[in-house]
C-alpha cells in the first residue's frame, strides 16, 4: 500500500499540473515592444531557459493592470504607467530600459499645419488620456508651443485607428510612434512635421514587474532581461534580420501597398521603422533624472498626487549595475 501511494506521489510531482510555470510576458504591439517580440521569435528567452509565454495587450493601462494582479512577470511598456500605480499603492518596479521616446506627429496634406503651434482649433489622433504618450504630448509638445487643453481636440485612440482616421480625414494630424508612422506616411497623402525623440528625448519604454515577482523570480527577471539585451543587439546591429522575424506581428499581408513605391514587402517596412528606433536595455542617470521631470508633469497634470510617489522607491537597476552595462 505504501509503494502505491509512494509511486501515486512520485507520477502526480511529474504531471503537467506540477509542471514550472511559464514566465509571462506582456507587450502591446508597437515598435516601442520590439525586443520582447524579437526576444521571443529568436529563440531568446528559451536560450537562457526560460519557458517564455508571450501575453498581448490592446494597452499599457491594461498590461499593467495584468502586471498588479498577478497575470504577469515582466511587461514592457511605458513608465508613466508604473508611476501611477505605485502612486496608488501598488508595489511595482522598473528593472530595465527597453526603448527612448519616438512620437512624430503627422499631418494630412492641405490642412495647412506646418508647425505643432498650428494644431489649434484642429482635430489630432493620439493614445488614451494618462498614457506616456498622451502625457509627452500634453505635458511637453504642446506646452513648448504654447497650446493650452482645449485647443486641440484630442482623440484617444489605438494607433491602427489613428491612422485609419488620418487616412480617412476624420483627423488632420495624429501623434503616432512605430510602425504606424512609418505606414502612414507610405500609405497617405501626409507629412512629418515633429519628433519629440530630436527634441526632449526621454526613456518611453522600461521593463516593469511587481515587487513581489521581483524578489520570488529574480533569476528568472534577470534572464529576461539578458533575453532582452540580445534581442536590442539584432535590432540596432541587424534590423533586416530583426525585422524577418516580427514583421508578421505589425502587417498580415506579405506586402503593404504604398502610394509611391508601390508593394513594399512588409519585412522592408518594418526594417525602415526599426532604423527610426533607438533601444537600449539599460537607464542611464540622464534618462532616470528625465523620469523624475515626467513624475513633476504628471502631478502638475493631476495625473498623480503630490507626495504620493517616490520615483527611486519604484526603481530597482541592480541587474544593470551588477553586469557593469554603464
Amino acid at each position: 500500500m505504501k509503494r502505491i501511494l509512494l509511486l501515486l506521489l512520485i507520477l502526480a510531482f511529474a504531471s503537467p499540473a506540477f509542471a514550472a510555470d511559464k514566465f509571462r510576458v506582456g507587450y502591446v504591439r508597437v515598435m516601442d515592444d520590439a525586443q520582447a517580440m524579437v526576444a521571443y521569435e529568436g529563440g531568446y528567452y528559451e536560450k537562457y531557459g526560460l519557458d517564455a509565454e508571450l501575453v498581448e495587450f490592446g494597452s499599457g493601462t491594461d498590461l499593467i493592470k495584468a502586471i498588479v494582479g498577478g497575470q504577469l512577470d515582466i511587461g514592457v511598456l511605458g513608465f508613466s504607467n508604473a508611476f501611477t500605480w505605485a502612486s496608488r499603492g501598488a508595489d511595482l518596479k522598473i528593472v530595465g530600459g527597453a526603448q527612448h521616446g519616438y512620437h512624430s506627429i503627422v499631418v494630412r496634406n492641405g490642412t495647412g499645419i506646418k508647425e505643432v503651434a498650428d494644431l489649434k482649433g484642429h482635430t489630432l489622433a493620439s493614445q488614451k488620456e494618462g498614457s506616456t504618450a498622451d502625457i509627452v504630448l500634453r505635458g511637453v509638445t504642446f506646452a513648448d508651443a504654447g497650446l493650452a487643453d482645449g485647443d486641440v481636440q484630442v482623440m484617444g485612440v489605438s494607433p491602427a485607428v489613428a491612422v485609419q482616421s488620418l487616412v480617412g480625414g476624420r483627423v488632420d494630424a495624429a501623434f503616432l510612434f512605430e510602425p504606424y508612422d512609418r505606414i502612414a506616411r507610405l500609405i497617405a497623402p501626409v507629412e512629418q512635421i515633429y519628433e519629440i525623440g530630436e527634441v526632449w528625448p526621454f526613456p518611453c519604454m522600461v521593463v516593469i514587474t511587481s515587487g513581489e515577482t521581483n524578489e520570488k523570480r529574480k533569476d528568472e527577471i534577470w534572464a529576461a532581461l539578458e533575453a532582452q539585451r540580445e534581442a536590442i543587439e539584432l535590432l540596432e546591429n541587424e534590423p533586416a534580420k530583426a525585422a524577418e522575424l516580427i514583421a508578421h506581428y505589425f502587417i498580415a499581408e506579405p506586402t503593404l501597398k504604398t502610394r509611391e513605391h508601390g508593394e513594399l514587402p512588409r519585412e522592408e517596412v518594418i526594417r525602415q521603422a526599426i532604423e527610426t528606433q533607438t533601444f537600449s536595455p539599460v537607464l542611464t542617470d540622464a534618462e532616470v533624472k528625465r523620469m523624475h521631470e515626467l513624475k513633476d508633469i504628471m502631478e502638475k497634470r493631476g495625473i498623480i498626487r503630490p507626495g504620493t510617489l517616490n520615483v527611486d522607491d519604484v526603481l530597482d537597476l541592480t541587474w544593470q549595475q551588477e553586469k557593469g552595462l554603464l
